[in-house]
């Protein structure tokens, strides 16, 4: 692909506005923000200035647990959606500019610079009005069991990428993104087909975990570097079959077949953590998973209880530094 392929203009006139995936074209803002909400999250929508607005459009397909979108508001707006929560962002401007306030960083967005947000941080942004931007929604969860899945443990705290991409220039992402702008231009029926759309929305979460620094950048380069030895690996099978029985150190080492000081040497060289922290965060996961399932009447308390966490006021903490919110909001945004 040569330097003018990479254009903006020819994004602009490659990605194929097909009418069947216009969400919405309307000039009434109200209209504007209940339809973008339908797609992301609800939000806050003003207009600073008086301008005379065009047509605002939306543009969407999904791939999975991702969707593929484009975005234009054709005035200048400040969007205030505080935290995405439930999925992360990533805007690639075609053209126009975007300030985005992340956690009071602020990302300067155009042509050349995408920004990556992520669920847990408190979100402001500004586009100028000639604002015109490709969007990738990936689903928190899909994204973060991947993380999980390719270090080998699940993770310890919310995966937080750097904000800022220069998505033109990095060959891996501009090629993947041209790719997807080629297949449903010239195969629309494509994303339908749930093979396709599955190995699609692997695409894009294992090419954004490569190229993208994250909190978990070096522990996945190591992860590629080091297998872990077997006894690890039938240790950490055996807690997720067995995450619900009374399970102590000297019980894994036997699982194991080797020492407690073997076995807690290699969760160390291997895993950054013990055997015992392994299994506390699959209980988490477990727990997290329950509060999301649809008709669980259990409480917060016993269903934590069930998987060993008996200090509530501890037990609340860990789980908000592992999913960056309380259990009261996993189980609250299951029954909206």
């Amino acid at each position: 692909m040569t330097p003018e392929d990479r254009s903006p203009a020819w994004l602009r006139s490659a990605l194929l506005e097909d009418e069947r995936r216009l969400v919405f074209s309307s000039e009434a803002l109200d209209e504007i923000q209940e339809s973008v909400a339908s797609v992301f999250k609800p939000h806050r929508l003003d207009t600073p200035r008086g301008d005379a607005p065009r047509k605002a459009r939306l543009h969407s397909v999904g791939l999975g647990r991702v969707s593929f979108n484009r975005l234009a508001y054709g005035r200048e707006v400040r969007i205030d959606p505080e935290r995405l929560e439930r999925f992360y962002l990533i805007q690639m401007p075609v053209c126009g500019q975007a300030e985005i306030l992340s956690d009071q960083q602020s990302i300067g967005s155009h042509e050349r610079l995408a920004s990556v947000l992520n669920p847990t941080a408190r979100l402001e942004m500004h586009w100028s009005g000639d604002c015109d931007q490709l969007m990738l929604r990936i689903e928190r969860e899909a994204l973060e069991l991947a993380c999980s899945r390719h270090l080998g443990h699940p993770l310890r705290e919310p995966l937080c990428f750097a904000p800022a991409l220069r998505w033109r220039d990095d060959p891996n992402w501009f090629h993947l993104i041209a790719y997807l702008v080629r297949l449903l231009k010239e195969s629309p029926g494509a994303p339908a087909q749930p093979l396709i759309a599955s190995q699609l929305e692997q695409l894009v979460i294992s090419t954004l975990l490569t190229i993208q620094p994250h909190n978990y950048s070096e522990a996945l380069q190591q992860g590629e570097r080091r297998l872990a030895p077997r006894h690890v690996k039938r240790v950490e099978e055996y807690i997720e079959a067995h995450a619900e029985e009374p399970l102590t150190p000297a019980h894994l080492a036997e699982v194991a077949g080797v020492s407690l000081r073997t076995l807690y040497a290699g969760f160390r060289d291997f895993r950054q953590q013990s055997p015992m922290e392994y299994l506390r965060q699959v209980r988490l996961q477990r727990i997290r998973t329950a509060l999301q399932a649809h008709g669980n009447s259990a409480s917060i308390t016993e269903t934590a209880m069930r998987w060993g966490f008996t200090h509530m006021g501890r037990f609340s903490q860990r789980y908000r530094q592992v999913f960056g919110e309380m259990p009261s909001e996993t189980r609250r945004r299951a029954n909206d």
